[in-house]
This record gives C-alpha cells, sequence and structure tokens, in this order.
C-alpha cells in the first residue's frame, strides 16, 4: 500500500468525516444563498435598471417598478401587466416558495408546481432586454445607454434563486407535482 493517504479519486469514497463537513456547508450555503437572493431581489427592482441620455440634455434612470408603473399611467395596461407578472410577482412567489421549502419542511408543503418552475425560468428575460435597449441605443447614435446596479443585482437575483432551487432539489426538499 502506498504511504500517502488516498484520495477520493482512487478509492471512490469520501475521506473520513468529510461528509459530515459537506452537510454542514450546504447548512450554511443554501441560508445565504436565499438571503442573498432575496435581498438583490428587492434591491434589482427599486434600483434603476440603465441610463439612457439623449442629446446630451436629457436622461432616464427607470427601475423595474419605475417602468410597470410608467407603462400602466400611459395607457399600456396589458404589457404592464405582463412586465409585471413575469418580473415583480412569479419571481417574487418563487423566493417565498423556496423559503418555504427550505425553512418550512415537507409538512408546510414544501414543494413548488412544475407549471410554475415553467413560468418562472422566464425572469432572466428581463435581463435580455434591458441588454438589447442598451445595445440599440449604443448602435442607433441618437442615445446612449448604460448599465445601472439594479439590472446588476435582479440578474444575480436570478442567479441565484436558481442556484437555491437547484441545492433543495439535490437535498431532495423540492418535489414536482401538478
Amino acid at each position: 500500500p502506498p504511504a500517502y493517504p488516498r484520495r477520493r479519486f482512487e478509492t471512490g469514497r469520501l475521506p473520513p468525516g468529510s461528509a459530515l463537513r459537506y452537510a454542514d456547508a450546504m447548512r450554511l450555503v443554501l441560508p445565504l444563498t436565499l438571503f442573498l437572493a432575496t435581498i438583490c431581489f428587492a434591491l434589482g427592482v427599486v434600483q434603476p435598471l440603465i441610463r439612457v441620455e439623449r442629446l446630451f440634455v436629457f436622461a432616464d434612470e427607470p427601475s423595474l417598478v419605475g417602468i410597470v408603473s410608467g407603462l400602466w399611467s400611459e395607457g399600456d395596461m396589458l404589457l404592464a401587466l405582463i412586465v409585471a407578472a413575469f418580473s415583480l410577482v412569479f419571481p417574487a412567489i418563487k423566493l417565498a416558495l423556496l423559503h418555504v421549502a427550505a425553512y418550512g419542511g415537507r409538512e408546510a408543503g414544501g414543494t413548488i408546481p412544475r407549471w410554475f418552475r415553467a413560468l418562472s425560468n422566464w425572469s432572466m428575460l428581463d435581463v435580455v432586454l434591458v441588454a438589447l435597449v442598451i445595445f440599440a441605443a449604443k448602435t442607433s447614435g441618437v442615445a446612449t445607454a448604460f448599465t445601472k446596479p439594479g439590472l446588476w443585482f435582479f440578474a444575480a437575483s436570478v442567479v441565484l434563486t436558481a442556484a437555491a432551487s437547484s441545492l433543495l432539489k439535490s437535498r431532495g426538499a423540492l418535489i414536482d407535482h401538478d
């Protein structure tokens, strides 16, 4: 036998005690991920997403909430409802359900319906649309656009929510049902 300790890839097993350390780490990673996802979501919807400057004089810095309220007040109620549903309501409900699944246990109904997971996957669409607006503004020459912190917070929220969902699914806390 070799004089050095065998590594996992040599034996196919974890070293003694490492499974316990992994479980302890996961107990810290999931709450931290959910907490950061919630904070990033809150900041992402109220902070400005982009700065659009026209003719070096006029500038707008809309937030996601500001965009929805602007659409509503200008009479585009259907578009405002669609943006609000996919950007605000569905991600907020998914975060709430992930918190219930993580901390409420199976007795609390820690499951997310399959249809809701399909809808919540569209939340990254906002980030893509803002990126397209910035690209169009920069290439048109009429306006310039710059990303603002709200876009980065919102994108981080989407990624962290997906990570939390994956962690819960690997733990067996999330069960698909119809």
